[in-house]
């Protein structure tokens, strides 16, 4: 989660925080300080009811003293629902096929993309790619930061003096980095940058849908020029924006590189940015950049080629 709260508390994320808390209605009341009857309350109107400001407070509170696993059920909660009112994406994310796991290096979740066709490109041509994980959300400040200081590669400049991540941005994409810095850390990984083609699949699912979350443009579901943010914004933000396979941030919030080559010197990125319309936020549409650019929209995640086998070995 972003750590700011949510933006409208109603009885449906109330509901979620509950399960994803493992919590019975009366200790989850007596968390936030009010009655059972009042939770269950909630909790049956659904998106009809909307918890007093003061109680809305207390909600975000208790969301971010969660903890880390809390925090990220309530997230796929969130997700699934925002899927199942929209479109099919509920069945494959709750799949026991797409499931979640942690990094045994850098500890970033990844998610597995199974092997089997996709429909690539603006033309929806047929391509066929065996399994991988990817990074469920971009690599954060946070992420970089641990980067930095297990092997002593410079910091991004915006971090300024001492190269110490501002504590305001840990959960936001490092940017200020260039592809040789991307590929830095995905070797210290153990990972590599994403295949345009393993970058494209893991946005728009193996059915070729035009956005992450399907065929709709909807720019709310991201961080583009059009939503006047004008600055990156946490990874876990936009829950409706997340992929088939449950992946975050693949249209909006920063440019990302990928491992694949556009001609020398320059590689591809993908998904757009803050500073980029909507109408180039197309995971279909191609992209590139010199090999040495750094800008303030730009960032990365990684992949592991491998599947399932390279985390085994180093537990």
């Amino acid at each position: 989660m972003d750590g700011q709260g949510v933006a409208r508390w109603t009885g449906r994320e109330t509901a979620a925080l509950r399960v994803a808390m493992r919590r019975t209605v009366r200790a989850f009341a007596a968390d936030i300080g009010v009655s059972d009857r009042m939770v269950s309350k909630w909790e049956s109107g659904g998106e009809r009811i909307t918890p007093r400001p003061g109680n809305q407070a207390a909600l975000d509170t208790l969301l971010a003293r969660s903890g880390k696993a809390v925090q990220e059920r309530f997230a796929q909660l969130l997700t699934a629902r925002a899927a199942a009112q929209a479109d099919e994406r509920t069945e494959a994310l709750l799949t026991p096929a797409h499931r979640r796991r942690q990094h045994p290096v850098d500890g970033k979740l990844m998610v597995v993309v199974e092997e089997g066709l996709y429909l690539s490109g603006p033309d929806n041509t047929p391509q066929w790619l065996p399994t991988y994980l990817i990074d469920v959300f971009p690599v954060t400040n946070a992420d970089y930061a641990a980067f930095t200081a297990a092997t002593g590669h410079p910091a991004p400049p915006h971090w300024g003096p001492g190269g110490n991540c501002p504590g305001s941005v840990v959960d936001h994409p490092v940017v200020w980095v260039t592809w040789h810095d991307a590929f830095a850390y995905a070797t210290w990984a153990d990972k590599t940058l994403p295949t345009s083609e393993q970058w494209e699949k893991a946005a728009r699912g193996a059915k070729g849908r035009t956005y992450p979350w399907g065929d709709a443009a909807t720019a709310a579901k991201c961080n583009v020029q059009e939503s006047g943010i004008g600055h990156t914004t946490p990874v876990a933000r936009y829950h409706s924006g997340a992929s088939p396979f449950g992946v975050y941030d693949l249209c909006g919030n920063v440019w990302e590189w990928c491992g694949t080559t556009a001609v020398p010197g320059r590689r591809v990125l993908k998904g757009s940015a803050f500073s980029s319309p909507f109408a180039h936020a197309t995971p279909s549409a191609f992209n590139d950049a010199a090999e040495t650019m750094s800008d303030n929209d730009t960032g990365f995640r990684c992949v592991d080629p491998a599947g399932l086998s390279s985390g085994a070995g180093r537990r």
